[in-house]
């Protein structure tokens, strides 16, 4: 059984409860160390949240730094190609022009793709390091936690409004309330189609990505505990070569689940916004 495991108190509930439970600070629990308020923070979500935005600025600024026009290096052709794709998506998304489109789609792709790249990293390895600079809780991967993911959806939700208001006017934007999807002879269905509407659009976008990255954390805990609780005396020749392949089999699998969350995120991101740039919804 790793370190994790015995720290928690050795059993299978204990370890992924250990392993779910967030670095908290402020108004938590000493018990359960959940937040009882508002008042509470995840400084592992912080901390990796913020340190991976320093890693994509470091490196935008240090590539900068290095283009090369006549012959472009193998990183700088990558890069590129991340731009040519999202700016893809974004022209045949998006209708018209609005600067910040794009650079936005950008940043939302990289940084969430980042951010759930951080559950690839075996499950016990950074919360051992951790271990022995007695920080004994540690969440490693910022998307599987509800804040970081609603925190990322709102302030999507914040900019479809505000471009609603500004594109269609205040007047305009009321109308869509009033008379969409049915016309103005059910103005009291409309605005309760409406409410849903737009409300299950944040819900959705952090709903989905933290759904989809918790599961897959859960699943290489699971698999860890293969090899942590059967794999004892002459067993572990079946349950340690088994834990390895089905490791390395949602590896790969959870490698593209990574990449299509970050994708779907960015995409309904232009299609929202896109949809607050049309006087006509």
């Amino acid at each position: 059984m790793s370190e994790a495991v015995k720290q928690s108190g050795g059993g299978t509930v204990e370890y992924i409860q250990h392993h779910l439970t967030n670095l908290c600070a402020g108004d938590c629990d000493p018990a359960t160390h959940q937040a009882t308020s508002f008042w509470a923070w995840h400084l592992d979500t912080l901390f990796f949240s913020v340190a991976l935005a320093v890693l994509i600025i470091a490196f935008s600024i240090r590539l900068g730094r290095n283009l090369s026009a006549g012959a472009p290096g193998p990183l700088q052709n990558f890069v590129e190609t991340i731009l040519e794709f999202v700016a893809g998506q974004v022209k045949d998304t998006f209708p018209g022009h609005n600067p910040l489109i794009a650079p936005l789609a950008l940043t939302i792709f990289v940084w969430v793709w980042l951010m759930n790249f951080m559950d690839l990293i075996p499950v016990d390895l950074l919360p051992l390091l951790a271990g022995f600079v007695g920080i004994h809780y540690l969440k490693a991967v910022p998307t599987t936690d509800l804040n970081t993911t609603f925190a990322m959806s709102f302030t999507v939700f914040a900019l479809i409004i505000y471009y609603n208001i500004k594109v269609k006017g205040p007047v305009g934007y009321m109308k869509m309330f009033l008379f969409h999807p049915f016309g103005k002879f059910l103005v009291p269905v409309n605005v309760v189609m409406s409410l849903i509407e737009e409300i299950a659009k944040p819900l959705s976008l952090g709903l989905r990505l933290f759904g989809n990255l918790f599961a897959g954390e859960l699943v290489f805990l699971l698999i860890a505990l293969i090899g942590g609780t059967m794999a004892v005396g002459w067993a572990a020749a079946f349950w340690l070569p088994l834990q390895v392949i089905l490791d390395l089999g949602w590896l790969i699998f959870h490698l593209l689940v990574i990449t299509l969350q970050a994708f779907i995120f960015m995409v309904l991101t232009i299609v929202y916004l896109g949809m607050a740039h049309t006087s006509d919804h």
